[in-house]
């Protein structure tokens, strides 16, 4: 496993870590704590010291399953989680230094730690980035030593650059990959030049990136590729990164031929994301430890050439760019 730091934080952390939101059981599935302690004890097993939850994963049985883990181990390891979802209707006006406060404790008490160490604003909406004490809130918290860093989880590009004005954010987590290119061409340099990590969430397109969909996989009634395709639910760029089902498949299969050979193309979609240097980590989910395994053996590929970056980006302009960049 290789470390990157993680912005102003200066915390050196796993470049292929753990996202939670599916671990124990997978969209839609009942919880299985099980399966989740088995998954997240291989992860720290193998190298990882990031784990990334919220407390409205699995409603709150992530976060527990995470603060449990970390308990029970020795190293030290680093616990990111979110807050804000909760609020309902998730506007603006929901949005108060009060109920804020009071999301951050119970997260402390799900998870059983005296602080966390990477508090971050669940995609909350613009507006929000435009009031002072919302994000002044976390330097009290930080005082009080039930948080140590704060970063902001954004669903728009807009939003990522917003955040920048205010010192105390030390991360960004937005979605980048294969399908979704303006965080580089956009964000990227403006993140490194006030020492801003970035956090890779849906690396893999909701799975599209695995390169194992088809036109007739079916998924699970309560899994969100099933039901927020249109947005119904969350913003759809969170569902296959906002790109229509058939056209990705369309994309997959050009990608699949520029990465032919040995590795599947997850691990591909995976290394390309690192080949960035901005980006701190790349979070994964994964719901079984085969997933794992094969997830955190993408740093050990080689670099991807020039040239294949290029027929990558050739990809994207052909089918996806114009469904996603004046979105996002």
């Amino acid at each position: 496993m290789q470390y990157r730091k993680l912005g102003k934080t200066n915390l050196q952390i796993s470049e292929v870590s753990l996202g939670t939101w599916q671990v124990g059981g997978g969209w839609g599935g009942q919880f299985d704590h099980q399966v989740a302690y088995q998954i997240l004890h291989k992860a720290l097993d193998e190298g990882v010291n990031f784990l990334d939850t919220a407390d409205v994963y699995d409603s709150g049985l992530s976060e527990a399953s995470v603060g449990k883990v970390v308990r029970e181990r020795s190293e030290r390891v680093f616990v990111a989680t979110k807050c804000g979802r909760q609020i309902n209707p998730h506007v603006n006006e929901g949005y108060t230094p009060t109920v804020l406060r009071k999301y951050v404790e119970a997260s402390l008490i799900n998870l059983g730690l005296e602080t966390i160490d990477l508090i971050q604003l669940h995609c909350p909406p613009s507006e929000v980035y435009q009031r002072d004490e919302i994000f002044e809130l976390f330097d009290r918290l930080k005082t009080e030593g039930k948080i140590q860093n704060l970063g902001v989880s954004v669903e728009l590009v807009d939003e990522a650059k917003a955040a920048l004005k205010y010192e105390n954010v030390n991360s960004v987590q937005i979605i980048f990959n294969m399908f979704r290119h303006k965080p580089a061409e956009e964000f990227f340099a403006l993140a490194d030049k006030n020492n801003v990590g970035i956090i890779a969430r849906v690396p893999l397109a909701s799975g599209l990136l695995t390169g194992k969909l088809t036109a007739s996989t079916k998924f699970d009634p309560e899994d969100h590729r099933a039901f927020n395709r249109d947005g119904a639910a969350f913003d759809k760029g969170e569902t296959f990164s906002g790109v229509p089902l058939e056209l990705g498949l369309q994309a997959v299969e050009e990608l699949k031929e520029i990465f032919k050979g040995d590795h599947p193309l997850a691990l591909w979609a995976l290394r390309w994301i690192l080949m960035f240097p901005e980006v701190s980590t790349v979070i994964p989910g994964a719901s079984s430890i085969d997933q794992l395994s094969a997830n955190i053996t993408a740093g050990n590929l080689p670099s991807i050439s020039t040239q294949d970056m290029n027929a990558v980006r050739s990809v994207y302009q052909k089918y996806i760019e114009s469904e996603v960049a004046h979105q996002w």
